[in-house]
C-alpha cells in the first residue's frame, strides 16, 4: 500500500504542477486582450463531435474465439456506427498472421484514411504496420503492442500490470493484515507477456502488504482449462483464503470446479469484466466477490482516435493540441457496491 500511496502523492503533485504551469502561462500573457486564448488547445470537444469529412477506417482483429475478443469487435462496429462521418471496412477476424498481414496490405492498397489494428501477434504485424505509416496512413495499435515505435501513430492498451496491482490491493484490504493467509492464483497462458505482467503486478501488490502468492496454476483462457487447473489447485491445498483468477471467461470453469469441490472458505477475484461475473458479484451468492476490469472498449477507443487523427482534430479536453501517442486505460475493481457503474460495459462470455 505504501507504494500505491506514494504514487498517488506524485499524481497530486503532478496535478498541482500542471495547474501552476497553466497559471504561469496566463501570467506571462497578462496583456492579452479579453477573449484571446492563452493556450491553443486545438479542436474543442464540441468541434470534435460535429460531423466532418467522411473518413474510411480499416479495422482488423483476431478471431473472436473468446468473449472479450467478441466484445472488442462489436465495440469497434458500434463506435464506427455512432459517427456519421466514418465508413468502416472490417477485415475478417483471424489468428493467422499471414492472413492479417494480407488484410492490412489490402487497406494500404485501397488508400484508407486510417487503420485500427489489434494484431494477432504484435511483433509479426510490425513490418506491415510500418509500411502503412510510411504510406501516410495513421495506424492505431490496440491491446497487443508492435515491436517498433514507428509502427503506430497512437496505441491504446489495457493495464495488465495494473490489473494485478488492483487484484492484490483488494485482497490485501479484505484480509486485513492476516500475514498467514494463503493466496491462490489462477493465471492464463504463462508464455504470454500479458500473463507475466498480471502476475508481476499481483505479486508486487501482495508484497507491499506483507503477503505473497501461494499455490499458483496456469490455465489457457478457456472454460475447460479453468476447471482443470482449479481442480488441481483445490486438490493440493485443503485451505485457501483468497484466489485471483486472471480471466472471467475461464472463470466459468473455475467456479464450476469450486462448486464441484464444495469449497467456500475463501473469496475470489476475477479478471476482465464479463457480464456473468458481474451478475454473480451483484447476486452475492458465490465465492466471487469482485473482478478487475480489462477494458473491452479498446478497439472502440481506437476507432474514435482514428477519426480524430484522420480529420486533423485533437483530444479536446487536453491542453496540449494533439492526440496522445500512448493511452493506457485503468483497471478498476468491480464489487457489489459499484457493479451498477460497470455492468453496461461488460461482455458476454
Amino acid at each position: 500500500m505504501r507504494t500505491i500511496l506514494k504514487s498517488r502523492s506524485r499524481l497530486v503533485l503532478t496535478g498541482v504542477a500542471l495547474l501552476a504551469s497553466v497559471g504561469l502561462l496566463a501570467g506571462c500573457t497578462g496583456g492579452a486582450t479579453e477573449g484571446e486564448n492563452v493556450v491553443d488547445q486545438g479542436t474543442t470537444t464540441e468541434e470534435n463531435a460535429e460531423a466532418g469529412d467522411t473518413v474510411v477506417i480499416g479495422f482488423s482483429g483476431p478471431a473472436a474465439d473468446h468473449g472479450w475478443l467478441g466484445a472488442i469487435n462489436s465495440g469497434a462496429l458500434a463506435a464506427a456506427a455512432s459517427f456519421p462521418d466514418v465508413e468502416l471496412r472490417q477485415a475478417e477476424g483471424t489468428n493467422d498472421v499471414t492472413a492479417q498481414i494480407a488484410a492490412v496490405e489490402t487497406f494500404i492498397n485501397d488508400g484508407v484514411d486510417a487503420i485500427v489494428l489489434l494484431p494477432s501477434d504484435g511483433a509479426a504485424l510490425t513490418e506491415v504496420a510500418i509500411k502503412a505509416m510510411e504510406a501516410g496512413i495513421p495506424v492505431i495499435n490496440v491491446d497487443r503492442e508492435f515491436s517498433s515505435p514507428f509502427a503506430a501513430r497512437s496505441t491504446v492498451l489495457g493495464d495488465n500490470y495494473g490489473m494485478g496491482v488492483s487484484a492484490g490491493t483488494y485482497i490485501c484490504a479484505e484480509l486485513g493484515g492476516n500475514s498467514d493467509a494463503v493466496i491462490g492464483e489462477i493465471a492464463g497462458i504463462d508464455s504470454l507477456p500479458l500473463t507475466q505482467d498480471r502476475s508481476a503486478g499481483f505479486a508486487d501488490a501482495l508484497s507491499d502488504c506483507g503477503l505473497e502468492v501461494g499455490p499458483r496454476v496456469a490455465a489457457d483462457f478457456t472454460v475447460q482449462g479453468g476447471e482443470s487447473a482449479t481442480s488441481q489447485m483445490l486438490s493440493a491445498n485443503p485451505q485457501i483464503d483468497a484466489i485471483w483468477n486472471h480471466d472471467d471467461d475461464q472463470g466459468i470453469g473455475v467456479l464450476a470446479a469450486i462448486s464441484a469441490a464444495g469449497r467456500d472458505e475463501f473469496f475470489m477475484v476475477g479478471g476482465a469484466g464479463s457480464r456473468n461475473a458481474m451478475e454473480a458479484i451483484e447476486a452475492d451468492d458465490s465465492v466471487l466477490k469482485a473482478t478487475v476490469i480489462y477494458p473491452s472498449t479498446q478497439a472502440a477507443d481506437g476507432i474514435a482516435l482514428a477519426r480524430l487523427i484522420a480529420q486533423g482534430k485533437t483530444a479536446g479536453d487536453l491542453i496540449t493540441p494533439s492526440v496522445p501517442n500512448r493511452i493506457v486505460l485503468d483497471a478498476p475493481v468491480v464489487t457489489k457496491e459499484n457493479v451498477a457503474q460497470f455492468i453496461d460495459l461488460s461482455f458476454e462470455s
